[in-house]
């Protein structure tokens, strides 16, 4: 192979080596993309919800397109997915859907009773232990509505993009659940 030929190799290796790379946080690797529902994503940020300088889950935000716009994601009506991977034995069932629930006031502004069937599926899904190495994605897309995959395994479909805008609120709303989380699923 004549040099001129090596070097244009050894260039598209590295011009094409971001498309691949992946992320981690917390000792988890995001992956560069993700296919959700027939829909390529692309991991728009990452970041790690912490409590008192103890890591408790890391989560990827994917999209079709990269985005620093909060507001934008959260009405968008396009495909996402919240990948989150737990990474704490601190993290249970119960602290997680407190969580939850106080994510989901601070989301709709206290204005819960709307979403009440919508909230009740979401916590009711979750009716086994949470643990250190699971593994939770909240899918969204306009076709399928909120699909929530614990270990690979589905747990509920609940339809609706004003639900799924409560939803991604906890994380990327006016009161986010960590704003350094929020920031980083922003790729900030």
């Amino acid at each position: 192979m004549k040099t001129t030929q090596k070097l244009i190799i050894a260039i598209m290796s590295i011009l094409t080596l971001p498309i691949f790379a992946q992320t981690t946080i917390s000792g988890v690797s995001l992956p560069a993309t993700q296919t959700v529902q027939g829909a390529e994503l692309m991991l728009n940020g990452g970041g790690l919800r912490e409590k008192l300088w103890i890591d408790l889950y890391v989560i990827g935000l994917y999209l079709p397109n990269k985005t620093s716009d909060a507001k934008a994601i959260v009405n968008s009506n396009e495909t996402l997915n919240m990948h989150i991977d737990i990474v704490s034995g601190l993290v249970t069932r119960e602290k997680f859907l407190d969580a939850v629930n106080e994510g989901f006031e601070n989301s709709t502004n206290g204005n819960t009773a709307k979403f009440k069937e919508e909230i009740n599926a979401f916590i009711a899904a979750f009716n086994e232990e949470i643990v250190k190495g699971d593994v939770i994605d909240i899918q969204y897309s306009a076709k399928a509505g909120v699909v929530v995959i614990k270990n690979g395994k589905t747990l509920t479909t609940i339809k609706g993009l004003e639900f799924k805008k409560a939803l991604v609120g906890i994380w990327l709303g006016e009161k986010p659940a960590d704003k350094k989380l929020k920031a980083g699923m922003l790729g900030n």
